[in-house]
């Protein structure tokens, strides 16, 4: 989906109240908004958000905006929310920019867009054409256009089907209580994906999981003791190659923190971006086959 600069009186009134300064026009089609080139592969196998409790500011983007004379009021509570509307998405053109939450937007991570949830919070987006559901972190605001609900990242678009343009779909806040309770989760053995954080955001309890079946080769960048360490490289590792990014796991095992990525169609493969990271940031690697 294609989106437009606003204009300057709002783009800097949007800047000055945290929300995001994508404007929703209609969509334009995949061949003008759709992934770099060499995407990583296997997209749709990319797993969910991992929900959990996170911090919400009452300021920031979560404070009430404004934008082209619409008045929006984000929740800041644990507040349940489910409303039925159009989804867009947004691609290439925003890859790499930041979003109101600071994080820098990755189009192959599963992030989502909405006007009023919490930043951050978790929701789940259900296509009812075809049943699909995804988990996506609320890191970002818009869509602004009537009618439309919720604007995905390009991975939760295609695991829905949606890459289309814009089309119905239900979307349900996933609460604190739920997150406690656990839920909302999906069956035992399902990975789950670890969002990113900007620097100095609060740590993260969630850790993920290495599934599968099969030979595989990952690539395993470092044990830590704390979650922290092993968050910290994950950044470097995503500033240098933002590609990576889906494929970068953290794996609690035995009391220590393992930061990985993968799986790799190929050890081959993996060697060589093994090299290329190396060269690229110095950070150094090594080869896990799984058989």
């Amino acid at each position: 989906m294609q989106h437009t600069g606003l204009p300057i009186a709002l783009l800097l009134l949007a800047l000055m109240t945290g929300c995001a300064t994508r404007s929703a026009v209609a969509p334009v089609g995949i061949e003008r908004d759709g992934p770099l080139p060499n995407p990583p592969s296997d997209l749709a196998k990319v797993p969910d958000a991992a929900p959990r409790i996170e911090p919400v500011r009452s300021g920031g983007p979560n404070k009430p905006y404004e934008v082209q004379g619409e008045r929006y009021e984000p929740i800041t509570g644990d507040s349940p929310y489910a409303d039925r509307g159009l989804a867009s998405w947004y691609g290439r053109k925003f890859h790499g920019r930041p979003t109101a939450s600071g994080e820098v937007y990755n189009m192959y991570a599963m992030t989502a867009a909405h006007p009023t949830l919490p930043i951050p919070s978790y929701a789940r987006v259900r296509n009812p054409a075809n049943g699909r559901e995804v988990i996506v972190r609320i890191n970002d605001r818009g869509p602004f256009h009537k009618g439309r609900i919720v604007d995905l990242s390009y991975t939760a678009a295609l695991k829905l089907d949606l890459l289309r343009g814009v089309a119905p779909v239900e979307v349900r806040r996933i609460t604190y209580a739920e997150i406690r309770a656990g839920t909302f989760q999906k069956p035992a053995g399902e990975p789950v994906f670890v969002p990113d954080t900007p620097p100095g955001a609060p740590q993260r309890e969630t850790t993920s999981t290495v599934a599968g079946t099969g030979p595989s080769a990952w690539l395993q960048f470092g044990a830590f003791a704390k979650l922290d360490g092993a968050e910290s490289l994950r950044q470097r590792i995503a500033e240098a190659d933002l590609t990576l990014l889906p494929l970068l796991t953290i794996v609690r095992e035995g009391g220590v923190h393992r930061l990985r990525a993968g799986p790799f169609p190929s050890a081959d493969e993996a060697r060589a971006t093994a090299v290329r990271l190396r060269d690229e940031s110095g950070v150094e690697s090594t080869l896990v086959e799984k058989r």
